[in-house]
Parts: structure tokens; C-alpha cells; sequence
């Protein structure tokens, strides 16, 4: 457990509330709880980007290890959105359980804790108003069951670039646009994401790629992550 919550960069004691939590709600089975179990580490990763970052914080031409799999020409690119990322947990067509991530605290950092984590969303919370708004716009009856991670967009979510005109909730992998052109190269990915246009809502511009492995590995690049010219 121990190794499982470092790996998470969440408490001990956090994680064991959580899971108990999902169990006791029904949430989570026992069986959906050792299937996420793999190699001392619980599902909730945060995807790599592709390229190594430099002292502010900018992408470098030198690839990540573990996102050797986009440069060998594996995956799917699909746009990434640019709202807030939630988790929807779905049984029988129903929405069941609705996430936020939680970004680390300075205090965190200072502790080495960079990932955020998911915790549960409130009614009572002005801060999840919105997103518990897209949750609620977002028809899922036709997802499997399971854990599907999103992103939470809308007119009063992250500044609203997409302008958007309703709150919803878009599955990294369901619904996201695909880019099947998309380069694989430093130089090729940054002259391509300066002038992306957005597939889910034409005339603004994509924040960046999400690569899809077949085998679930995720990797991301986005136009911010890149030194202005």
C-alpha cells in the first residue's frame, strides 16, 4: 500500500479512505480493485509529455523514454481539450461517481509531490458547481462500465477558449477529435500545433495531442509546452 500511494504522491491514509469509500459505495469492486493493481502501482497516472522540459519549464528536443512508442509511429493523435480534468465512474448506463483532480499544494512540491490526485467531487461545493454541472449535461448511457477520465468543458470552465455555449464532459477515449497526420517530430509537432485548428469547435485554435497507445499508455504535447519563437 505504501509503495502504491507513493506512486499515486498521495497520503497513506488518504488512499486507504478512498478506497474503502469506493467499496463501501459500490463504486469499486473487489475485483475492479486488484485489476487496477498492476507492478505496486494503482491506476491514476498522470500522462507524460513527450519531450524533456528545460529550467522554465519549456520542452526540449530530447524525447522521453517512456514515449518512445509515439516517435515508432504507435497510437492515435486526438485533440486535447482544454477545460478541467474530471473522472466519471459509469455502472449500468448510470453516472455514479463524479472526480476532480487535485493539484499539490506548495507544501506538497516542496516535498517532492509534483502529481495531482483524484478526489470526490461535492454537491455543497461552489468549486465543483461546474463541473458537477457538465457531469450532469453528459449522457452516459451508452458507456461501458468503469472509470472513463474527461475533460470538463463550458462556458464557465477554464476561461471558455472553445467558447462553448453548454457545460459537458468529453472522454479522453470515446469522444476526443483525431489527428491521424499529426507529426512525430520536435520541429514537426511544434510548427503544427502553432496554427491547429480545433476539431470539436472550429475557429479556435487545439490546445494540443493526446496520443493513445492500443494498450492504454497515454503521452501529450501541447502548444504552450513549446519556447515562443
Amino acid at each position: 500500500m505504501k509503495h502504491v500511494a507513493v506512486d499515486a504522491d498521495v497520503p497513506v491514509a488518504d488512499l486507504i479512505r478512498a478506497l474503502a469509500g469506493g467499496l463501501a459505495a459500490g463504486v469499486i469492486t473487489h475485483e475492479e480493485l486488484l485489476g487496477q493493481v498492476a507492478k505496486g502501482k494503482l491506476i491514476m497516472e498522470k500522462i507524460p509529455t513527450l519531450f524533456e522540459r528545460d529550467e522554465r519549464f519549456k520542452v526540449v528536443s530530447r524525447p522521453r523514454p517512456e514515449c518512445a512508442w509515439v516517435f515508432d509511429g504507435a497510437g492515435t493523435g486526438t485533440e486535447k481539450l482544454d477545460g478541467t480534468n474530471i473522472r466519471l465512474t459509469v455502472r449500468g448506463g448510470r453516472l455514479v461517481r463524479v472526480e476532480k483532480r487535485r493539484n499539490p499544494s506548495k507544501l506538497d512540491k516542496a516535498k517532492g509531490i509534483v502529481d495531482g490526485w483524484y478526489v470526490d467531487a461535492s454537491e455543497g461545493s461552489p468549486d465543483d458547481k461546474w463541473i458537477l454541472a457538465a457531469a450532469g449535461n453528459t449522457d452516459v448511457s451508452q458507456w461501458p462500465d468503469g472509470e472513463h477520465p474527461c475533460e470538463a468543458l463550458g462556458p464557465r470552465i477554464q476561461g471558455n477558449p472553445l467558447a462553448l455555449e453548454e457545460h459537458r464532459c468529453i472522454a479522453f477515449n470515446r469522444e476526443a477529435p483525431t489527428y491521424p497526420d499529426v507529426p512525430r517530430d520536435y520541429a514537426g509537432l511544434q510548427d503544427y500545433l502553432s496554427t491547429l485548428e480545433s476539431r470539436f469547435a472550429p475557429g479556435h485554435l487545439a490546445e494540443g495531442i493526446v496520443f493513445h497507445h492500443p494498450d492504454g499508455r497515454r503521452a501529450k504535447i501541447k502548444r504552450k509546452d513549446f519556447a515562443k519563437a
